[in-house]
């Protein structure tokens, strides 16, 4: 096994670096949302690679030997869901999207914590798109952020709930894939999938910034097929 290129040191460091003035109790709470978030990347981590090994003919009696598990266990949690044709950035997209709902005390995955996982994912599609339009970051924040509700007491342990809107921001991503004849669901579906749940607080958002469906349609099909046109010409 190689060593991961991170220790418990370097995330102490880096913890403290990020909160030099903050008390013992404050920094609890970071280290526990941060522990939350790695959690989360694990199992999108071993989620990616079983995938691949039921691609590859792999059964679940198999894979549960390899994670250590029984058939129906290693199923159970990792058996193909919403998520089951998302990219890996687009994957880390919804990690962020958690880590956003409990930075903000919420108990709740709504479809702008979703918006503001798109913006910690600059790799992605749909930040370039989100970019070339606005040519500002901090103005999507700033209209995410004047959105969002107020923060709860608290930040919510364990699972988080996608609101209904959300699920349907999901739900039109793999649409969006499909009706654009695409295998994959990556960050630009999701960010189709978030302006056509019409009724949603990012479809809001994105419509104030001067986004249209129609247009970020045009948008995304054109981006891609310049993409794989340059693929091929590699």
């Amino acid at each position: 096994m190689s060593p991961l290129d991170i220790s418990l040191a370097d995330l102490i460091t880096h913890l403290d670096e990020d909160l030099p003035d903050a008390n013992d109790l404050a920094r609890i709470s970071e280290a526990h949302l941060r522990a939350q978030t790695l959690s989360d990347l694990a199992d999108q981590l071993v989620g990616h690679y079983v995938g691949k090994a039921k691609q590859a003919g792999a059964s679940w009696s198999e894979i549960g030997d390899a994670i250590g598990v029984s058939k129906q266990a290693a199923q159970q949690r990792h058996a193909p869901a919403a998520f089951e044709r998302f990219t890996d950035l687009n994957r880390h997209s919804i990690v962020l999207a958690q880590e956003a709902a409990r930075t903000h005390k919420h108990d709740f995955i709504g479809t702008e914590h979703i918006l503001l996982g798109l913006l910690g994912e600059p790799r992605g599609l749909a930040y370039e798109v989100l970019m070339a339009k606005t040519e500002s970051e901090q103005r999507i924040r700033d209209a995410i952020e004047e959105s969002m509700p107020p923060a709860g007491e608290k930040a919510l342990r364990g699972h988080i709930a996608f609101r209904p809107e959300s699920k349907e921001a999901i739900e039109q991503a793999r649409r969006a894939s499909d009706d654009l004849g695409h295998d994959w669901v990556g960050t630009e579906h999701t960010l189709l999938g978030l302006i056509r749940a019409e009724e949603s607080p990012a479809a809001q958002i994105l419509r104030n910034l001067g986004f249209t469906s129609d247009e970020l349609h045009t948008t995304v099909k054109t981006e891609i097929t310049k993409r794989l046109a340059a693929r091929d010409e590699q």
